[in-house]
């Protein structure tokens, strides 16, 4: 037996959540029951399980890495590629297993897949053994759906709404005890054609200023030192809110804090980074050196066809002003490579841009199209051997311009944050700067949130290697 539904006045408001946290509670108590969260997808989504888990803790479950341990297992999902969609669902496959062996264990599958009626479907009807799901602007609900299971309730799905509450004071426990994510706003009204966020995540809602205050005073007065800001689109933050505060505002309101700490942002979208922003981050060292701004394309042609809503020239116009205000920045972009569309032309007018604008970093992606999108109707579709041959060719000249800015870091020195044993480099310590540049060291001495100060001492494409300095 099972029941999709949509949140309603039949199900818990917001502040209801901590009644159901009770109940649980109350069942669990002290059988010293696990639970078990995996993750897949952005930092929102590591933010969300970050929730998720703080809520499990909340309700009496102790952490595990072991999901064959585990008494409830969380699967947070992502939709953005269709890759990460099988693999989550292959994993949740496998998690089948554990449920023969324990037939007592709840399996939970929640974030942007099952927001997706089709997703949601699916996983109802092909993985049995799935007890309840939810979306990314449900999760409050999560102790409420857990309470019903447990009390014996049929299996649940919920189907979110677009335009959900902002609910504050979920519990939280961070994986890191330096660097957080802090979501100042949900949901996406962009609708780039590509895109399913705006699908699974629904309409852009913002935080109040004075809740993300608070919740970054916490954080600084705890010794958190890199504080990273998350939206689909940062720049659209307080549109449509009964509070005057734009993401500028916000942004200096923040970096006033008193403390030794960074703060990062993503995502901005072009059509909305302001002159105002840039002159925010210029006058304030709180805010980290690096920006990251979402190209695409290079083409006029293919940006209107992705409705990215600004033109190359726009685009370039913005980045001459971070560059002019903000000489030391590090930049960064995404790239989707073999659009729907996307003539030889098109394509050297993106490696045009690379060459001119220089990136430290480039996220490039070969496009795959998600169901439910415009994109995905197009049917002037690119090859596999063109996708392939483009991006081979836009990351030769990406490693060739990231050899030559990491060349000029030789001799510098960086203050950097410790990140603990490199994984790749034995015997190395790995940091990172303000602007997420890789910087690999030796050290008997830094430990895991350490400050250092790094001498670069030799380069390759994507990584600095430094000693430190006393």
């Amino acid at each position: 037996m099972s029941e999709c539904i949509k949140r309603q006045a039949s199900l818990p408001l917001p502040e209801g959540r901590e009644v159901y946290t009770n109940k649980v509670l109350a069942v669990v108590g002290e059988l010293g029951l696990k639970c078990f969260v995996q993750t897949f997808g952005c930092q929102q989504n590591e933010a969300d399980s970050e929730r998720i888990a703080g809520m499990a803790v909340a309700m009496g479950y102790t952490l595990t890495a072991e999901p064959n341990e585990a008494d409830l297992i969380v699967v947070n999902t992502c939709a953005v590629r269709e890759h990460a969609e099988k693999k989550a669902l292959s994993l949740i496959g496998q998690y089948k297993h554990c449920k023969s062996n324990k037939k007592e264990l709840v399996i939970a599958v929640c974030g942007c897949m099952p927001s997706q009626q089709h997703r949601a479907d699916e996983i109802k009807h092909k993985y049995p053994y799935v007890d309840f799901t939810f979306g990314t602007s449900d999760l409050y609900m999560f102790p409420e759906l857990l309470y019903r299971r447990l009390s014996g309730a049929k299996r649940t799905f919920v189907i979110p709404e677009d335009k959900p509450p902002v609910v504050e004071d979920i519990p939280v426990v961070r994986e890191s005890n330096y660097r957080a994510w802090v979501s100042i706003m949900y949901g996406c009204n962009n609708f780039c054609s590509y895109c399913i966020v705006p699908y699974v995540r629904g309409r852009e809602r913002s935080r109040h200023p004075d809740a993300i205050e608070a919740e970054v005073r916490e954080l600084i007065a705890s010794g958190y030192k890199d504080i990273t800001l998350l939206g689909q689109n940062v720049n659209s933050y307080g549109r449509g809110c009964d509070f005057d505060c734009d993401f500028a505002d916000l942004l200096e309101r923040l970096a006033s804090i008193e403390g030794d700490y960074k703060l990062h942002f993503m995502t901005s979208h072009p059509k909305d980074a302001t002159k105002k922003l840039v002159d925010v981050m210029a006058r304030n060292d709180r805010i980290a050196r690096q920006f990251h701004l979402p190209l695409q394309s290079g083409s006029n042609e293919v940006l209107d066809v992705m409705n990215r809503r600004y033109t190359a020239e726009k685009y370039l116009e913005i980045l001459d002003y971070i560059k002019e205000k903000l000489p030391d920045v590090t930049l960064s972009t995404d790239i989707i490579v073999g659009f729907p569309g996307e003539t030889e032309e098109d394509f050297q007018k993106t490696l045009d841009i690379l060459s001119y604008v220089k990136y430290d970093m480039v996220f490039s992606f070969i496009y795959s199209p998600r169901s439910g999108t415009p994109a995905a109707k197009m049917e002037n579709s690119i090859t596999d051997e063109i996708k392939s041959d483009r991006m081979r060719r836009l990351l030769d000249l990406q490693t060739e311009i990231a050899s030559e800015l990491n060349a000029k870091c030789i001799d510098k020195t960086y203050r950097v944050i410790c990140q603990g044993k490199s994984k790749n480099n034995e015997g190395m310590l790995e940091g990172r700067t303000e602007g997420n540049k890789i910087v690999l060291f030796a050290s008997d001495t830094a430990r895991e949130g350490d400050y250092v100060k790094v001498k670069v001492t030799k380069t390759q494409p994507y990584a600095l290697f430094g000693e430190v300095v006393k």
